[in-house]
């Protein structure tokens, strides 16, 4: 049945977000709206504009017989400030401290209207870049691991510190905890990352980056590539054993003044936008 322009502004806006970085040729929304190809093309041009003027990502054309367009999730610069700066009013609370230098995020890392735009943020560094799949460390960066696969449109794949029996053969490596410089095991299927392939490593929150140095390791195993690395915290640390990370928080707890906790934006800005 033939479309609305209206309508299929609609429709193919909301496509084109849940479908990021999948090339859809323009015959594909031709047939689907009953309508010419250079009315899609002016769509087109009207649904990139306004995602443009929005900050809401890039919308890519690829020419050719094989083209189409394909859109990439992205966050504006000014966006980025705005909710970085409320998420550091909401983790500035004392009584999230907890033993051992670390901070309660689990509340704020199970709702939805912080995942979705942490997930912009975090894919927004990695706008040319292909990634195969996203990996964390079981179980308090799933969420956010989700979310960042969701908008990259990959699996993600799930570390853990011990083999179990329905995740069949497992590939296991030792790596030394950067804080407590304990020898720690960690293990993921076989199944679960193909050969040779590019990861982006997601983690709540990274004090020394011990266990992200043993993922790191461990993508290694499988003959893959670490595309890069991002945390939605990183806490004082006398000892770092990574240099090359983002993160969106930075955030000090115990401090010699007697301040319970601070928090700043992380280094986001400088890795992403500059």
């Amino acid at each position: 049945m033939k479309t609305r322009r209206s309508d299929r502004l609609v429709d193919m806006a909301r496509y084109l977000l849940e479908h990021p970085r999948q090339l859809i040729s323009l015959s594909f929304f031709a047939q689907r709206y009953e309508s010419a190809k250079s009315s899609i093309s002016e769509d087109l041009s009207i649904i990139k504009r306004t995602f443009d003027e929005r900050g809401t990502g890039l919308l890519h054309t690829v020419p050719g017989a094989a083209g189409g367009v394909r859109f990439i999730s992205a966050m504006s610069q000014a966006e980025a400030q705005e909710f970085v700066a409320g998420l550091c009013t909401m983790v500035a609370d004392e009584t999230r401290v907890l033993p051992g230098g670390y901070v309660y995020l689990s509340d704020i890392l199970g709702r939805p209207d912080i995942l979705r735009p942490a997930g912009r943020l975090i894919t927004s560094q990695y706008l040319d870049c292909e990634i195969d799949a996203v990996m964390t460390a079981a179980t308090k960066g799933i969420p956010l691991a989700q979310a960042v696969a969701e908008e990259l449109n990959v699996p993600f794949v799930i570390v853990r510190d011990d083999a179990k029996v329905t995740e069949g053969p497992m590939v296991s490596v030792n790596y030394l905890t950067g804080s407590s410089k304990r020898v720690e095991k960690m293990a993921l299927s076989r199944r679960s990352l193909k050969p040779g392939a590019r990861v982006l490593i997601v983690d709540d929150f990274m004090k020394a980056g011990g266990t992200i140095q043993g993922m790191q390791t461990l993508v290694h195993e499988f003959d893959g590539t670490v595309v890069g690395t991002a945390v939605f915290a990183e806490g004082r640390s006398t000892v770092r054993l990574l240099d090359n990370f983002t993160s969106l928080l930075h955030v000090e707890t115990n401090l010699a003044n007697g301040e319970p906790i601070r928090v700043n934006p992380g280094n986001f800005e400088q890795e992403i936008y500059q």
